[in-house]
């Protein structure tokens, strides 16, 4: 039974669709949503490094104000998609993208993860991504969301190569 879905929010053009149709697997299931926002650890690096070539930028201030922005941007999504910013935990995480989700995976003993791929092409749909990295290790199911425009992209590929 599915009591708790995560959806990881990386603030794409098809986050919107992804988080609606995860909203409707957790309406059909009675099913508790969890959002996840993972602030790459590569980008605080790249911040750092800005910071050893002397400018001026602090990074708990950079991290904070980013924080800041991506909830205030979830409350916004939440609200277009008719969800109510206070029902859904948000979570924020920094470091490897794969690795948090998978760790609170685990944490909040959640029981399907939502998400989507940002790669069209067929022959290398999940190669180097986060979500391949999920996909493999995730303990529990992982469902891979299409927006319509990747998934009519898909099958013409499909269609493209039958015809091969």
């Amino acid at each position: 039974m599915i009591k708790k879905i995560l959806v990881p929010i990386a603030f794409s053009r098809f986050t919107e669709g992804m988080l609606r149709f995860a909203a409707e697997i957790a309406g059909a299931c009675g099913a508790e949503l969890q959002l996840i926002n993972v602030i790459n650890e590569r980008d605080l690096e790249a911040v750092q490094k800005i910071t050893a070539f002397g400018y001026k930028v602090d990074t708990e201030h950079y991290l904070q104000t980013l924080i800041q922005e991506r909830r205030e941007e979830m409350t916004r999504l939440l609200a277009k998609v008719g969800l109510n910013g206070d029902e859904v935990p948000f979570h924020f995480e920094v470091g490897n993208p794969a690795e948090k989700l998978l760790q609170l995976v685990v944490k909040e003993n959640i029981d399907a993860v939502v998400m989507g791929v940002k790669n069209r092409d067929i022959s290398t749909l999940f190669t180097g991504s986060v979500a391949e990295r999920v996909f493999h290790r995730c303990p529990v199911t992982v469902i891979s969301y299409r927006d319509p425009e990747i998934a009519t992209h898909m099958r013409k590929r499909i269609v493209k190569h039958m015809g091969a």
